[in-house]
């Protein structure tokens, strides 16, 4: 274990940018931006909008902790030092210089002062939030070993550093890890309201969507402010309660902080709108994300997702391209693959598929688990049967709505179709836990079933046109859901509707009890 400050790799950052200037990005200078009038409360089923120059709005998130701001004089942190710092421990996004500053000035406090554990346990949430950001899990690595020594300096009592470790197990995707780390945390601070995040996102992360919204409830006992509106938006998403989330979300909305802070709400945001296929929306939140701030990758993959659903590929395409260049995440890597092949371009289709495994290889070598977007892959574009293997271990521990219907999809390409079904259900039915409304989910579920029905199932017996009745409501659902979920899967579900034709007279729902 390092007990010593790692290098921070601080040109990281820099060399990004001049080669997303190069790609010729646009970009603003750092600061806050324009403000405009923050949307109000939003009545159920009305659509959260924004201006050119809007607040934003959040789905996971809280507002800044406010600490003192010290000048730079006599080493003590200068505000930028210190805006991260709220932030971190506040659970909100911060920029990436200030995250970069704020590693820099922890780094050098602690080679004076190897023994300051909350020093230790600050650079290790930085250090994790750096990793999220940049979709570099070597950060990860270097958090660990900040937080784990922050620990070794202080074993007990030790909440700050307990959180941390819960937060970077929830980054990758070890959400087991994180349930344990946080209720140890909890232990020690039952009160305070950052204990609470973690856990609810590591209950969400294990399928436990009961326990993630009796977690949120204490929390909102705690604390009532944009912070718990968000997170609330994102378990209201979770058990498909949409316009539950949009209402949140407007909440939320006047209150967010600092620019990195509203854009990656805005982020989140347009991803809702995504889902729903309101493409024009969703364009909109993720431009005024960048916007604000240009290291907002995870938006400029958002854009990518827009912008073909608009047929404006080329567009499309530099977009991806960018997210890729500051955040090279294995779901955009399949992402862009997709694209790709949906053009016919399946020479460049293929160099981002052969990405993906390299990406996640990497992930894994610094305790990153990336077993469900390399299932997903590998079921579509690789080996289903390694797919399942993967999955069925994913599922064994992490028993969530995305593992289900991965596993489910999985199991139907490899040529077992009637236990996929299962598996299917769960994903789609709020009575198996399958509350979030996804097209893609449904569409499995629909090219499924359509198969089960060319074969004579016997799971699909009681529907009144076999195979036909089932398979063509969810196909139906999965578009009306979002027409445009897809570049591939879409004309998939189309020419599966086509070949069905139309129902007969009088054939309703099937009877699924």
């Amino acid at each position: 274990m390092d007990d010593k400050p790692q290098e921070t790799g601080s040109g990281d950052e820099t060399r990004r940018r001049e080669k997303t200037r190069e790609k010729g990005e646009s970009r603003e200078q750092d600061g806050a931006p324009e403000r405009g009038k923050a949307p109000g409360r939003a009545g159920r089923g009305r659509r959260v909008r924004f201006g050119s120059a809007a607040a934003g709005c959040a789905v996971l998130g809280g507002v800044l902790v406010l600490l003192p701001w010290e000048r730079g004089a006599d080493g003590l942190p200068g505000p930028t030092e210190a805006r991260a710092r709220a932030a971190v421990a506040g659970g909100v996004p911060a920029s990436l210089p200030d995250l970069e500053a704020l590693v820099e000035e922890r780094e050098r406090r602690l080679k004076e002062h190897p023994k300051d554990a909350e020093s230790w346990a600050v650079l290790g949430a930085a250090r994790v939030e750096q990793g999220r950001r940049l979709g570099d899990p070597a950060r990860y690595s270097r958090a660990e070993r900040a937080l784990r020594t922050s620990l070794k300096v202080r074993p007990r009592d030790n909440a700050a550093a307990l959180r941390g470790l819960a937060v970077l197990a929830n980054a990758r995707r070890d959400h087991p890890a994180a349930l344990e780390w946080g209720e140890r945390a909890r232990k020690l601070e039952p009160k305070r309201w950052t204990t609470y995040p973690p856990l609810v996102e590591a209950y969400a992360g294990l399928g436990d969507d009961e326990a993630a919204e009796r977690t949120l409830d204490r929390l909102k006992a705690l604390r009532s402010d944009p912070a718990v509106m968000a997170l609330a938006a994102a378990v209201y998403r979770d058990k498909g309660r949409q316009e539950d989330a949009a209402v949140e979300l407007a909440d939320a909305a006047a209150a967010a902080g600092e620019p990195a802070e509203r854009a990656s709400y805005l982020e989140q945001a347009g991803q809702l709108a995504w889902e729903r296929g309101d493409r024009e929306d969703a364009l909109g939140y993720f431009r005024e994300a960048v916007r604000i701030d240009p290291d907002q990758w995870a938006a400029r993959a958002g854009q990518g997702r827009a912008l073909a659903a608009l047929g404006r590929t080329t567009e499309a395409l530099g977009a991806y391209r960018a997210a890729l260049a500051g955040q090279p995440l294995p779901e955009y890597e399949l992402e862009l693959g997709e694209l790709y092949e949906s053009l016919g371009l399946r020479q460049e289709a293929r160099v981002h598929y052969d990405l993906v495994r390299s990406r996640v290889r990497e992930a894994a070598a610094h305790g990153a688990d990336g077993d469900l977007v390399l299932g997903r892959f590998e079921a579509d574009h690789g080996d289903p049967e390694a797919a399942v293997r993967r999955l069925r271990s994913k599922w064994e521990r992490q028993p969530s709505t995305a593992v289900a219907d991965a596993l489910g999809w999985a199991l139907h390409r490899s040529g077992r179709s009637e236990e996929a079904l299962e598996f299917a259900v769960r994903a789609t039915e709020e009575t198996h836990g399958g509350g979030v409304r996804s097209a893609l989910h449904t569409f499995h579920r629909g090219m499924i079933e359509y198969e089960l029905g060319r074969g004579g199932s016997p799971l699909l017996e009681r529907s009144r046109e076999l195979g036909g009745g089932p398979a063509r409501r969810h196909l139906r659902e999965a578009l009306r859901i979002n027409p445009y979920f897809s570049p591939l899967r879409v004309p998939q579900a189309k020419a599966a509707l086509q070949r069905l034709g139309e129902p007969p007279v009088g054939d309703g729902p099937p009877d699924w009890s």
